[in-house]
């Protein structure tokens, strides 16, 4: 362990007073997600791994101070060298703090705002705590909600449950259906398990149909199973059984692309396939940490500000410093945070460096590189095998988007060229056998290729009871 996080909650004599010297080192701008209930929330969602983190902090009441959150405010826009500074709420369940703390916020925010400077404020929640009053909130001040849910009633609620191993998926609905009342900007986050991984499809459909939702991210699910059973730190090679399988994601990507890149090309946004698409044009960054060479930009402050080198590592080894002792641009700039930033790029394994799609996720996120390559080397990411056979379905379609746009012609109309690439085909495949070449050049035959027919959807397992998260050992797929 480099260093305890503080016990520190409120404000400190040794705090520092003014700007430090700008660091040559420090960014010009970053992302910060602020946790003012640490990890304390209302619900009790079975693969959260957020949950376990209060162990850090015994005796803690979990709530941000005015002390701490005006330093916090204060010093993110000192640390901002851009016009426009993220500020970003989670959790835990960030709306545990009652609206009079956001109402508070947004006072210190405009006491420190710079001539010219604009504000971008965000808050990801359950949102099962959302009424007319904190909808109005948001609407007032252009918050961007994130909305978390994990497709249909009969998926949502196998894992994400409340304190009492209820469901929550009315309610969720409620909340959403309250921004949408109120005009509230909102995106969908859902994680992807062992469960909804099966459903693609019927996730994406909901989401798109039933929700009416333009923006969603799908992020999976590995729990790495620690050598006492828990879920605590990011270490272990083994994962839990609601993690979802490298394959799985793969196919659930490509299933969901496909629905995407044939019907809603220019309406629907994928954060996914935009960032895969960002790297194929050879973009400076893909708008997702996890696809970029390098990371160290995505940070979390803890509730007394305690600050960390990412969401996903707030554990004592990646622990920086508190704002309150040092000025948050120096922990930021630290040779510690720097490194944690670069070794992403620096540690891949020759498996990852040699591969053809290494531009296009750039070894994926360092907290799910815990496997080995073929050739024995540690590293690898767990969900390498789901993402290449991802990145591999997507190339000639990616490619054509990207000549469209490089011709000053919008990438939707990539969906009619394929369209009438099928019916082509079609009508190639039409008077051919079984053991015919299939016409698309693949060198196989039809019934090995475009020809095969159908299959039935594959069986899926029946769904479990839903599940409550639990400080205990959890069973684990090897």
């Amino acid at each position: 362990m480099l260093e305890k996080p503080s016990q520190s909650s409120g404000s400190s004599d040794s705090s520092p007073s003014t700007q430090p010297a700008y660091p040559p080192s420090a960014p010009p701008g970053f992302h910060l997600l602020a946790k003012p209930t640490g990890a304390i929330c209302n619900l009790d969602c079975a693969y959260c791994f957020f949950l376990d983190k209060e162990v850090f902090y015994p005796g803690s009441k979990f709530r941000m101070s005015d002390e701490v959150l005006e330093r916090y405010i204060r010093q993110l826009i000192e640390s901002h060298r851009t016009n426009q500074v993220n500020i970003a709420w989670q959790g835990g369940e960030p709306t545990l703090m009652g609206l009079d703390f956001y109402r508070r916020a947004m006072v210190v925010a405009e006491k420190y705002r710079r001539p010219g400077m604009t504000f971008l404020h965000t808050m990801q929640t359950n949102g099962t705590l959302l009424n007319d009053e904190w909808c109005a909130f948001f609407k007032e001040h252009n918050f961007l909600i994130g909305i978390s849910i994990d497709g249909p009633r009969e998926l949502h609620d196998v894992y994400r449950v409340d304190k009492g191993g209820r469901p929550t998926f009315d309610k969720v609905m409620r909340g959403i259906r309250l921004l949408q009342k109120h005009a509230v900007d909102f995106n969908i986050l859902t994680t992807v398990n062992r469960v909804n991984g099966d459903y693609p499809l019927e996730v994406y459909r909901f989401i798109r149909d039933e929700i009416g939702a333009d923006w969603m991210q799908f992020i999976p699910v590995v729990e790495r199973i620690n050598r006492d059973g828990l879920t605590l730190y990011q270490e272990g090679n083994r994962v839990s059984d609601r993690s979802v399988l490298a394959e799985q994601f793969g196919r659930f990507l490509t299933t969901i692309f496909d629905e995407w890149v044939h019907n809603d090309v220019g309406r629907v946004y994928v954060q996914t396939f935009e960032a895969a698409l960002r790297n194929w044009a050879g973009l400076d960054t893909s708008g997702m940490c996890v696809f970029n060479e390098t990371c160290g930009q995505g940070l979390a402050i803890e509730h007394n500000g305690d600050l960390y080198a990412c969401d996903h590592f707030v554990e004592p080894d990646y622990f920086l410093g508190n704002i309150q002792k040092e000025h948050m641009i120096e922990l930021v700039a630290s040779d510690q945070q720097l490194k944690f930033g670069t070794d992403k790029r620096d540690t891949l394994p020759q498996y990852c460096l040699d591969c053809d799609v290494r531009f296009a996720c750039h070894g994926e996120c360092p907290k799910n590189r815990f496997i080995e390559t073929p050739d024995g080397e540690p590293g690898l990411n767990y969900l390498c095998a789901g993402f290449k056979h991802f990145f591999h379905h997507m190339d000639r379609p990616a490619n054509i988007m990207i000549g469209l746009l490089q011709q000053g012609r919008p990438a939707a109309q990539v969906m009619p060229i394929l369209a009438r690439e099928a019916a082509q085909l079609a009508a190639a495949l039409a008077p051919l056998g079984r053991n015919d070449p299939c016409p698309c050049g693949s060198g196989r035959k039809v019934k090995q290729c475009h020809g095969r027919l159908a299959s039935q959807a594959p069986l899926r397992p029946p769904l479990p009871r839903p599940k409550q998260r639990s400080l205990k050992p959890v069973q684990t797929t090897e």
